[in-house]
């Protein structure tokens, strides 16, 4: 049965599974981040919205290992986390979705799925040669899980089918598929809804809201798309210039006059 972390389910209880905290990045003479905060509770699915240039996908690149940024820090989970490239962050139980899925094209649903977790045996030389027991059972667990992902993703007749002839919605519900392969408690997911038609988005809405409610998994979800803000997320942070502008319920959110001259400027 995949599922997050026991102990973890257990511990949550609203604290601050990742904080960010005088965040700053420049791109030669833009500075993306002016000196971020943020934090996400853990248990919650929290947005974060802000207009075009706002530096949403700087901070997510920052926060995943993507980019380092130039000062400021990161923790999740209680530890500093400061320029850890991806794949130290995965172990920790932080994994992140990209706006253009990063799908393996050429291989198939089920290896995708079969590919992404660390350390397997099968991947060192020696367990191979000896300790093939262990290496078959391991595939053999592997290949259970994947198959039980796949099911829960509503994926499982595109199991056999290659990743790159799926849909723009599909390889999204594969990359999140991929993710929980992993056993990670935060998910980082951006534009989920980009080029995902309205019935796969409702699927990938009802996946992420019974892996928040049923298994207690953390979500942080970067989206220009406020419909979809307002049914999945609470509490929403908008950005604006680098840096945090507010922070609360979607609806009181949308109100705010200080967002609202941020997103239309002098029109407001």
């Amino acid at each position: 049965m995949f599922g997050a972390d026991g102990a973890a389910l257990q511990n949550a209880g609203g604290d601050a599974i990742l904080s960010v905290s005088g965040l700053q990045k420049a791109f030669g003479g833009v500075q993306a981040l002016s000196g971020m905060d943020l934090e996400v509770r853990r248990g919650t699915v929290t947005g974060l919205i802000g207009p075009n240039g706002a530096g949403k996908s700087t901070l997510f690149n920052c926060m995943s290992g993507v980019i380092p940024p130039d000062s400021g820090e990161v923790h999740a989970f209680g530890r500093n986390i400061t320029g850890w490239p991806s794949h130290r962050l995965a172990p920790l139980g932080v994994v992140r979705t990209f706006q253009l899925s990063r799908e393996l094209g050429r291989l198939t649903c089920l290896e995708n799925l079969m590919l992404a977790p660390l350390a397997q045996l099968g991947e060192r030389l020696l367990p191979i040669f000896l300790q093939p027991g262990a290496v078959a059972r391991e595939e053999r667990a592997l290949y259970a899980k994947a198959c039980e992902v796949l099911e829960f993703a509503r994926l499982a007749d595109l199991r056999d089918e290659y990743a790159e002839n799926l849909s723009g919605g599909q390889k999204k519900l594969l990359e999140l598929a991929r993710a929980l392969m992993l056993d990670c408690e935060l998910i980082l997911l951006d534009e989920p809804g980009a080029g995902v038609n309205p019935a796969l988005m409702k699927t990938l809405e009802e996946i992420i809201i019974t892996l928040n409610r049923d298994q207690g998994r953390t979500f942080l979800i970067v989206e220009h798309d406020m419909d979809i803000i307002a049914r999945l997320c609470d509490p929403v942070i908008v950005m604006t210039e680098g840096r945090k502008l507010t922070e609360g319920p979607f609806d009181l959110v949308r109100r705010d006059p200080t967002v609202i001259e941020a997103y239309l400027g002098g029109v407001a």
